[in-house]
């Protein structure tokens, strides 16, 4: 009679086979890892893979923390540990304990070796990464039609700038000939007059999802368009070569539509700000311009030809009063003088002499001041008039000696 159970059942008996099987513990497993994810709770979720099949694997934080390197997308490795199944989904995986290092996938040599090589043509230097419109007239878009890229985009921008335009240019992002597509695309969309801003992206994926991105094609497109280019590949913690070619490089699709679309409400506060700072600029202008005229008028015053002659004036009138000054300065000092020697050649004259009783011989008009020169006849002049006299004796000595007070 055949067995009925139910999934739940049908999922531990397989787990629990799986368990009993010896050939099934203590197993090692060689591979390259593919679509890695480290989560919150430190556990390992990944991909191991070769050229014709794959097989999930859990490698839990306990283990992984035994570990000297971090696994990464394309790493060649050897997994120990055992085979088992997820009940809950009924998912066959690996749980690895140990892992080492194989090498490393061609995927990832060939990545490695075309990054050196756009590297040293400088399609990746900093200094060429243009700045994004502060308000583009229009978004180019280039991703799938079908995808959630768009839909994000849409959603962001809608809300931070309705009236803002998006231009989608579909084109296909994984498999055979998804390069080609994208590059085109990002050539045709850039062409459009109206598109300012062009954003390049897709979902999250494994290395092989993401490779169209990686393609050289794709970035020389990206490092040619002639507008600034925003990659949105993959999640944050997946690096294309397109997002190094890129001028901005946004982790998620949204965060794409964030740096390329302003919000209105606070375009229309800064420009609110602005015209105000304007408008006290220009009354500090006028103010200023309104002082400087004054200044001119002022300068103009008192340079006017009337001015100048009223200036003249009232410096010729200050030289006439200090000149005036100063000749009754010099006129009161002359006057003073001419006093003072007055008084002196009166005091030194033959008056004031004659007052004390002296008197003064004329020959003539010649005064006689030696004995020996008196004439017989001459004039006496003394203090209240004049007398004729005679000579009557000459003697020659001294008038004020003892013998002449004698006589």
């Amino acid at each position: 009679m055949a067995w009925t159970l139910s999934v739940s059942e049908l999922n531990d008996y397989v787990r629990r086979a799986l368990a009993s099987d010896p050939s099934l513990r203590f197993l090692s497993i060689r591979g390259e890892i593919s679509d890695f994810k480290k989560y919150s709770s430190g556990h390992w979720y990944f991909t191991l893979k070769d050229e014709t099949a794959m097989i999930q694997c859990v490698c839990f934080r306990q283990y992984n923390m035994r570990l000297d390197f971090r696994p990464e997308n394309g790493m060649k490795v050897v997994l120990t540990g055992a085979v088992g199944l997820y009940p809950e989904r009924g998912q066959y995986q690996f749980y690895a304990e140990g892992m080492t290092r194989d090498g490393v996938g061609e995927l990832y040599l060939k990545l490695e070796a075309l990054k050196n090589k756009l590297m040293k043509e400088g399609l990746f230097d900093v200094a060429k990464k243009r700045p994004l419109p502060l308000l583009p007239r229009a978004i180019g878009v280039v991703t799938s039609r079908s995808g959630a890229v768009i839909h994000d985009i849409a959603t962001v921008t809608r809300r931070r700038y309705p009236a803002m335009q998006i231009i989608l240019r579909p084109a296909q992002v994984q498999g055979e000939g998804a390069a080609e597509d994208i590059a085109a695309g990002i050539a045709e969309i850039s062409a459009l007059p109206q598109v300012d801003v062009v954003i390049v992206g897709r979902g999250g994926g494994s290395l092989e999802d993401l490779w169209a991105f990686n393609e050289e094609i794709v970035v020389r497109a990206i490092a040619a368009c002639p507008v600034p280019v925003v990659s949105a590949v993959g999640h944050e913690v997946d690096v294309t070569l397109a997002d190094l070619a890129a001028d901005v490089r946004a982790a998620t699709p949204s965060v794409a539509a964030e740096v390329c679309v302003p919000e209105r409400e606070a375009l229309l506060t800064t420009i609110e700000k602005m015209k105000q700072a304007m408008a006290r600029a220009g009354k500090n202008m006028i103010l200023a311009r309104q002082s400087r005229l004054a200044l001119c008028e002022k300068r103009l015053a008192a340079r006017h030809p009337a001015a100048l002659v009223r200036d003249a004036m009232g410096r010729k009138d200050l030289l006439t009063h200090r000149l005036q000054a100063a000749a009754q300065r010099k006129f009161t000092l002359l006057q003073n003088r001419t006093d003072y020697l007055t008084r002196q050649l009166n005091a030194l004259g033959p008056r004031q002499a004659m007052s004390r009783g002296y008197a003064v011989l004329l020959d003539g008009k010649k005064a006689v001041t030696h004995a020996e020169d008196a004439p017989e006849e001459m004039t006496v002049l003394l203090q209240d008039g004049r007398l004729r006299g005679r000579t009557l004796d000459k003697r020659k000595e001294d008038p004020f000696g003892q013998e002449a007070s004698l006589v």
